[in-house]
């Protein structure tokens, strides 16, 4: 089925949804939506998954030939995706299935159960309808998980133990949580809430129950996924992959097996390949591995056709053809995570960061000298993944690979050698401007490099390299303001509290958009606020009042907005439609937006912090 162009995300403007997340009020215009849901569903092309925006101007053209108002428009892309999947998963196993529960449905007074790190323990009492659906799931053998919104939905999926899922939540959730799995092609359906309330809600049960019943011996319609190369990713950093793709020189043991505080018991020369390949295969969501992989994916399929003329440099060889050896581009994926790692642990030590993948940091494990050398290890150990192969790859393309890392790692230091200088000088005011080129240095050039890698992987770079710069650019300076934002939300998996980057002194965007609208008087107050001698709780209400002042989270999260269309520019000037359908995918899933109101203050009358309470004294 051919639909109309799809309106960028960024080009409207971005408005507040809650008016369009209104639930059909009878079961019998439910069924109905629901049916025409299915029928249009029948007649799309199965090929690639549908984006947000798709869905939206389907279920808006829906409504519209239904006469009903766009308040239902949440609620018909909800059953709209599900009739999309259907089919796909139900040629899933429900042993290779995960079933979603909202706590919500629990009765709220009296509700036995409680709450670990993934969800409610249900204690299968029977007095609600999560016991009845949980009973009839783990009969069929699905796995069961009694949690909204959980970032282990995600991981379990990447792990590898389920291909498919099946959800029950309200609309707020499913916008929020269910998207990276769509996005992701990853086949799941969802019957939403018949409200929003939170507490004691109801769901339509006969659908629950259709859709936990759901089974066929096979689906011809295949969806692309990137679950394959997500877990590809992943799997990369295990033990046995990393030793097989990267064997230890030192044949030092894994620390797993003698403990990270026994490396006495090591050979001395063996004690840093330890270390470093354990922080190598702890942690992270491997984004920048993926890239890679899937770049290489994209141009690889998409060079099947008629298109490889269209990347090839004209002074290019055009016969030199892709990289087939699959254990090459893992090796060269693992690069790119391994200059990451590097990257974190030296910056830990700049920033005396406290925990890292809710570990202590290796610095502070280990003391600042050892991490240094891991990291300087771990720079070498990247360069080597690529050089070892150079006969695999070709030497000119090896060559462009280790220029690509090396153009990467110069602009980081520079980035971050730029955010020292600031730190250390006396005068603490930062422009916009300034902020925004140390994040254009520290941020993007790993992307940069994640990207031209898989591209260079799949043969001559050509025309693509403008427009993957570009994406890279603009991606990286978004990923930097919005992880500025989160700050200001906390940070569970490293264990960070709110506000640790201005505790620490750290350049943000959001210190210097305030340093350019707040008065001379405001302003002094601001620089004062880390060095003050005043409790921490008290330094961070001033600095977010005086953030309010000045706007700077509505500017922030405008710029987000402004660089994701200028990164929807370049991805508009790249005619590989495969390579250009992963980069939006990027930037859906890259980005975790916040939203406007996450930043309201819980009480908007805060006592100013006076200046003379702050140290006066400078480095």
């Amino acid at each position: 089925m051919a639909t109309a162009p799809i309106e960028s995300s960024t080009k409207r403007k971005r408005r507040r949804t809650s008016h369009l997340k209104l639930v059909p009020p009878t079961l019998e215009l439910r069924e109905q939506l629901r049916e025409a849901c299915e029928r249009l569903a029948a007649k799309l092309d199965k090929r690639h998954p549908l984006t947000k925006d798709e869905m939206e101007q389907l279920a808006r053209r829906l409504l519209e030939q239904e006469g009903q108002p766009e308040g239902y428009v949440g609620w018909t892309m909800v059953v709209l995706a599900s009739a999309f999947w259907r089919d796909q998963v139900a040629a899933v196993p429900p042993s290779r299935r995960l079933f979603l529960l909202p706590h919500c449905l629990k009765h709220a007074e009296g509700c036995p159960a409680d709450y670990d790190e993934f969800g409610l323990k249900c204690e299968d009492c029977g007095a609600c309808s999560i016991a009845d659906f949980r009973s009839v799931a783990e009969k069929m053998g699905y796995r069961v998980l009694v949690a909204e919104g959980s970032p282990v939905v995600l991981k379990i999926i990447v792990s590898g133990y389920v291909d498919a899922v099946i959800g029950v939540a309200c609309l707020n959730v499913l916008e929020k949580a269910i998207d990276k799995i769509l996005l992701a092609g990853i086949p799941c359906m969802a019957v939403p809430l018949l409200s929003s309330d939170c507490r004691n809600t109801s769901v339509d049960e006969p659908w629950v129950e259709q859709m936990l019943q759901l089974q066929s011996a096979g689906c011809q319609d295949k969806t692309h996924s990137y679950l394959p190369l997500m877990r590809e990713a992943s799997d990369l950093f295990s033990p046995a992959q990393i030793d097989a793709l990267a064997p230890r020189r030192r044949g030092a043991p894994h620390l797993s097996e003698i403990g990270h505080d026994r490396l006495d018991q090591l050979d001395p020369i063996a004690a840093t390949e330890a270390v470093a390949y354990d922080f190598l295969g702890r942690g992270g969501k491997y984004a920048r591995p993926f890239i890679t992989l899937a770049v290489w994916d994209a141009l690889c399929r998409g060079r099947s056709g008629d298109t490889a003329e269209d990347t090839a440099d004209k002074e290019s060889p055009p016969e030199e053809p892709a990289v087939e050896d699959r254990d090459a581009v893992r090796r060269a994926a693992m690069a790119i995570e391994a200059f990451h790692k590097a990257s974190l642990v030296h910056d830990d030590i700049e920033d005396d960061d406290a925990y890292r993948y809710s570990d202590p940091t290796l610095h502070r494990r280990y003391g600042i000298p050892t991490a240094i050398n891991v990291g300087d290890y771990l720079i070498g150990l990247g360069y080597r993944l690529v050089s070892q192969d150079r006969e695999r790859l070709g030497a000119l393309r090896a060559a462009d690979m280790l220029d690509i890392l090396a153009d990467a790692h110069l602009r980081l230091s520079e980035g971050q050698g730029a955010e020292l200088v600031w730190r250390d000088a006396r005068d603490k005011r930062l422009r916009p401007i300034d902020a925004l080129k140390i994040y254009a240095l520290k941020t993007a050039p790993a992307f940069e490099a994640a990207l031209l890698t898989g591209a260079r992987l799949a043969g001559p770079v050509g025309r693509l390299t403008e427009p993957l710069k570009e994406f890279a650019r603009n991606l990286g300076i978004g990923f930097q303001i919005i992880n500025d934002l989160k700050d200001w939300l906390g940070d569970i998996e490293n264990k960070r509290s709110t506000g640790t980057d201005l505790l620490a002194g750290r350049p943000t965007l959001l210190w210097a958009l305030a340093c350019d609208a707040l008065d001379e008087k405001s302003v002094q107050q601001l620089l004062a606020l880390p060095e003050s001698d005043a409790p921490a709780e008290r330094r961070l209400a001033e600095a977010r009042r005086l953030f309010l002042k000045a706007d700077v989270f509505d500017k922030s999260l405008r710029l987000v907005d402004k660089h994701r269309a200028r990164a929807e520019a370049a991805i508009g000037r790249i005619e590989h439609p495969e390579l250009a359908h992963l980069l939006t995918y990027l930037l859906d899933t890259v980005w975790d937006r916040p939203d406007e109101q996450a930043f309201q203050p819980p009480d908007p009358v805060v006592i100013p912090l006076p200046i003379d309470a702050a140290r006066t004294a400078r480095r």
